[in-house]
C-alpha cells in the first residue's frame, strides 16, 4: 500500500471513531427572560425567587419550559412565564442567545434527564413598570457585576482584589516552565487584557460576558466562588435546570451597551417625557462612566433623536428643565441616528 492510501485510511479510521448521535436522545428547550430597567438612576433587574431545590435565599430571572403543544413561538412561551411569574406585559423581547452547557457530563446523567437548550431575552421596560410586587423584585445589576460600575471611577474591587488574583492566576499556568504551560500563561494574559482593560488594551464596556466568564474560569465568580468584591459575598442568579443564570444576565447587559451606542434602544427604557438630564443619567447607569453634559446634550439634539414636548419639569431645585420625547420618525430614516457616548474623566 503507498504512503497516500495509508493517509486515507487513517483518515477514515479516526472519522469513523467518532461518537454517534443517540436517537433517542432527548433536549429540552427553557426560556430565560433578562428584564432590565434604570429606576432613580439605577439600572435593575427583575428576578423571582428560585425553586425550593436551589440554595437558601437564591433567585432566579424569570424563566420556564417552552411547550409546542401550548405556545405558538419561543417568544410567546417566553411571554406567558413572564406574565405567570411577574405580572409584567413586556414590549420588546429580544432574543440574545443559546446556552447549552452540562455540569455532568457522565452517561448516566445523561440519560437520566434530558440536555437543556436555554434560550435568552433581553427585555427593556421602562420605570412605570418597575413596581414592587406582582412576583418580582427588582434588584441592580451591579450586585451581581460590581466590577462593571464606573460611574465613579475604576472600581475599587478591581483594583484591590479582582487584578491581583487574575495575575495570580495567569502566574500560576507558567509554573512548570515547558512549553504547553508558557503557551497556556500567554493565552490567559491576552484573555485578561482585553476583558479587564490591561497592557495597554482598553477597557471595553460590552465585554461583560466575556469578564465574567473569564472570572468564573479563574474561581472569582460562579458556583462555589469565593468573595470578589472586598469581601462581600457575590449575589447568584441560580436556577436547578438552567444552572448559572448570571451568564444570561451578562449577556443581556453587554448587548445593551452595545444597542445603547449603535441604535436608539435607550428610549425603551424612558418614560413618554423626560429631561436631557434624566436621559444622561439612564445612560450612565447602563455604560458605567459619567458623560461630559454639555457634549451630551448636543450629540442627542443635533442628532435629531428627540424633540421638545412644549413643557417643563418644574420640581428640579432649580430652573424648569425642558421636557423631550424621543422623535419616533428615526426609525423610518434610511440611517437611523445613534447616541455615541465618551466618558468624561476629568
Amino acid at each position: 500500500m503507498d504512503q497516500s492510501a495509508r493517509h486515507m485510511e487513517s483518515a477514515i479510521a479516526t472519522r469513523a471513531s467518532l461518537p454517534l448521535a443517540r436517537p433517542h436522545e432527548s433536549v429540552s428547550v427553557g426560556l430565560n427572560a433578562a428584564i432590565l430597567a434604570v429606576r432613580d438612576d439605577e439600572p435593575v433587574v427583575a428576578v423571582v425567587p428560585a425553586p425550593r431545590v436551589s440554595g437558601d435565599g437564591d433567585v432566579a430571572l424569570p424563566c420556564g419550559p417552552f411547550s409546542p403543544r401550548q405556545h405558538r413561538t419561543l417568544e410567546g412561551g417566553l411571554r406567558f412565564w413572564v406574565r405567570q411569574q411577574t405580572g409584567i406585559e413586556l414590549g420588546l423581547a429580544r432574543q440574545i442567545g443559546t446556552l447549552g452547557d452540562r455540569d455532568d457530563t457522565g452517561e448516566e446523567a445523561q440519560l437520566a434527564d434530558p440536555a437543556v437548550l436555554s434560550v435568552c431575552y433581553l427585555a427593556p421596560i421602562r420605570p412605570a413598570q418597575c413596581e414592587d410586587g406582582g412576583g418580582a423584585a427588582w434588584r441592580s445589576w451591579y450586585e451581581y457585576f460590581p466590577w462593571e460600575d464606573w460611574r465613579r471611577g475604576k472600581p475599587r474591587c478591581l483594583t484591590d482584589v479582582i487584578e491581583p488574583r487574575v495575575q495570580a492566576w495567569v502566574a500560576s499556568a507558567s509554573g512548570d516552565r515547558d512549553k504547553s504551560s508558557d503557551s497556556l500563561s500567554q493565552s490567559r494574559s491576552r484573555r485578561v487584557a482585553l476583558a479587564l482593560g490591561s497592557d495597554g488594551v482598553a477597557w471595553d464596556e460590552e465585554k461583560v460576558l466575556e469578564r465574567y466568564e473569564l472570572l468564573c474560569e479563574a474561581g472569582l465568580a460562579g458556583e462555589g466562588a469565593e468573595a470578589a468584591d472586598d469581601g462581600r459575598l457575590l449575589r447568584r442568579l441560580s436556577h436547578p435546570t438552567l444552572g448559572d443564570q448570571a451568564r444570561v444576565l451578562a449577556s443581556a447587559i453587554g448587548e445593551l451597551r452595545r444597542s445603547v451606542k449603535c441604535e436608539p434602544m435607550i428610549f425603551e427604557l424612558m418614560p413618554d417625557e423626560f429631561t436631557l438630564f434624566e436621559l444622561q443619567k439612564t445612560v450612565e447607569a447602563i455604560l458605567g462612566p459619567h458623560l461630559h453634559k454639555q457634549n451630551f446634550r448636543r450629540l442627542v439634539e443635533g442628532g435629531g433623536l428627540v424633540e421638545p414636548t412644549g413643557d417643563h419639569r418644574l420640581h428640579t431645585g432649580g430652573r424648569p428643565a425642558r421636557l423631550y420625547r424621543f422623535r419616533r420618525d428615526v426609525l423610518l430614516e434610511p440611517l437611523a441616528l445613534v447616541v455615541r457616548v465618551k466618558a468624561d474623566w476629568c
